[in-house]
């Protein structure tokens, strides 16, 4: 999945869901309903309960239709197991370049995560084409702001953790360009429909904030 397909894809409502304590019993189900709703990127953590068979599952029902990713991605090895099971994209709380390099190799969208602005530089050199800002905690808008004046003007920013429907609107007039939604979103004991709730929450937040743009 390349750049272009990625922010095409993304354009209209650009968040991904970390689907974190998912499993296969209840992944299409839960996917089902993001994508119901607007969404258009999943990610299935790999410290989930048998990630790889939910992820072959969502690929099989949704793989048309969505992206589809790995997430807490820590080895290249597991890059690959990504890849095998019709993944588009890999998502990591770290910056390895050994994760990068592999990613790309299997053609996949590479997201590491960085906290720093050397972290960010070390990940555009290994060929990153998107950056997950993690702990989106430490790493407030006024931070963005100052990292989106030296980084990449068409570089994509994804402020991850702690992200709320309150947040979303300042991040954007930072210069963040997607989010990463996790336990906000999804928790492992939610139904359908708490998390659809919480989608449609998501959802209205981000267009308000472009709204106010």
């Amino acid at each position: 999945m390349n750049d272009v397909d990625w922010k095409t894809a993304l354009a209209k409502l650009p968040y991904i869901a970390i689907l974190r304590g998912v499993n296969p019993d209840n992944a299409i189900e839960i996917i089902g309903g993001l994508r119901d709703v607007g969404f258009r990127a999943v990610e299935i953590p790999f410290n989930s309960p048998n990630p790889v068979r939910s992820l072959e599952s969502a690929v099989a029902k949704f793989g048309g239709d969505l992206l589809l990713g790995g997430g807490t991605i820590l080895t290249a090895l597991d890059a690959k197991r990504v890849c095998d099971a019709g993944g588009n994209f890999v998502v990591s709380p770290n910056t390895d370049s050994s994760v990068i390099e592999a990613t790309k190799s299997y053609g996949m969208t590479s997201i590491p995560g960085v906290s720093t602005p050397s972290e960010a530089f070390a990940a555009l050199n290994a060929g990153a084409d998107a950056l997950k800002l993690f702990p989106a905690e430490s790493l407030p808008p006024r931070v963005v702001k100052s990292w989106r004046a030296v980084l990449p003007k068409d570089l994509w920013l994804i402020p991850v953790g702690g992200i709320t429907p309150d947040s979303v609107a300042p991040y954007i007039a930072a210069g963040a360009d997607g989010f990463g939604l996790g336990s906000s979103l999804f928790q492992k004991d939610s139904s359908k429909e708490q998390v659809v709730k919480s989608a449609e929450k998501f959802v209205s937040s981000y267009k308000s904030a472009i709204q106010q743009q």
